[in-house]
């Protein structure tokens, strides 16, 4: 089996707070959900250090929108560059096959019938009032509603949405299937020079 993390994150504050610089947004919580165990996971801003290891151990990091939102945030607190660990970033596999963005909601409900349980300038609100249940909540059903579109696509190399212009519900194909194993060896440099 492999070790696949879905992730997502919730902020202390928003891009107007900060001049639109990523480098400038905290972490409020990071949820995820570990294949490889069958759990979910909750991680305040100063526990991401208890993070770190399964993230880095993980076979694939799946998000949505991570790779322009929730990994460059966490990156603010990594000492390495989490970008050039395996990623899924569903979003970017959506406008590859579409030719456009969707919101997690709107796939989410053309495809499972289900949505999101609020937005994230709420749980921005929730944690300037300290409100950890309702924040982690829905910071964990996103994370939840992320695997299940994820494995959805997965199992039925599509998803769908519904056309603006025309009310009805339309496929479209993704494809989330895990990369082959490249077979050129990474050259890493474990000794620093003195």
């Amino acid at each position: 089996m492999s070790r696949e993390i879905v992730l997502d994150i919730e902020t202390q504050n928003i891009f107007a707070d900060v001049n639109n610089d990523i480098r400038g947004l905290k972490v409020s919580v990071v949820c995820l959900y570990d294949y490889a165990t069958d759990t979910f996971q909750s991680f305040r801003e100063d526990e991401l250090k208890n993070m770190w290891p399964l993230l880095e151990q993980a076979d694939r990091i799946i998000g949505y929108n991570s790779i322009f939102f929730d990994i460059p945030v966490l990156n603010n607190y990594y000492a390495g560059d989490l970008l050039k660990l395996p990623q899924l970033d569903m979003l970017v596999e959506i406008k590859k096959n579409l030719g456009t963005r969707l919101k997690l909601n709107d796939v989410a409900k053309a495809t499972l019938k289900i949505e999101k349980s609020g937005e994230g300038l709420q749980a921005v609100q929730w944690f300037k009032e300290g409100n950890w249940d309702d924040l982690i909540k829905y910071c964990m059903d996103d994370v939840k509603i992320t695997r299940d579109v994820y494995e959805f696509g997965k199992k039925n190399k599509q998803l769908f949405y519904n056309d603006i212009l025309t009310g009805q519900l339309r496929p479209f194909p993704v494809n989330f299937e895990m990369p082959a194993a490249s077979t050129t060896p990474v050259n890493v440099n474990l000794s620093l020079p003195f």
